[in-house]
């Protein structure tokens, strides 16, 4: 499987997630940038997920559908199921259909791994899309991921 080099302008991997991208802050998407899809990605789909939550593995994130053009994300991507370019938005541990941040409990600080996914399909998903119906989609498909990792803590 091929790597695609995922990186953020606000954080660097293993580094702490700045308080405007988590509960204690404005709580807006961290910019993320990759490099070029490889040849034959049809889509690109984004996970953000927490495993050191106490309850199990906690989603903050689910983008999927992502143009596979695309090679960045601004911060702050709408709160909205469809964006204007096709991508969607999956639900996360919150209940909601949109990024919501790092918002762990006091204490040691928590993992949250970002992974971008390089697809050789769409995915044809009725809503409200899960972490499960994501992964089950993915299966068979991937062609190239990417991963980085921020820490926060309260």
């Amino acid at each position: 499987m091929q790597t695609l080099g995922l990186t953020s302008p606000a954080f660097g991997n293993g580094d702490r997630i700045p308080a405007h991208h988590a509960c204690t802050g404005k709580n807006d998407s961290p910019p993320l940038a990759w490099e070029a899809a490889p040849e034959g990605t049809a889509s690109l789909a984004l996970i953000c997920e927490d495993p050191d939550c106490a309850t199990g593995t906690f989603i903050h994130w689910i983008l999927y559908n992502i143009p596979p053009g695309t090679t960045s994300l601004p911060a702050g991507i709408p709160h909205k199921p469809v964006l204007p370019d096709g991508a969607a938005q999956g639900m996360n541990d919150f209940g909601k259909m949109e990024y919501g941040g790092p918002c762990p409990p006091p204490g040691k600080p928590h993992h949250y791994f970002f992974r971008l996914y390089a697809l050789d399909t769409l995915l044809h998903l009725r809503a409200p899309v899960t972490r499960k119906s994501v992964g089950a989609a993915m299966e068979g498909h991937v062609i190239a991921r990417g991963e980085l990792v921020g820490i926060f803590s309260r």
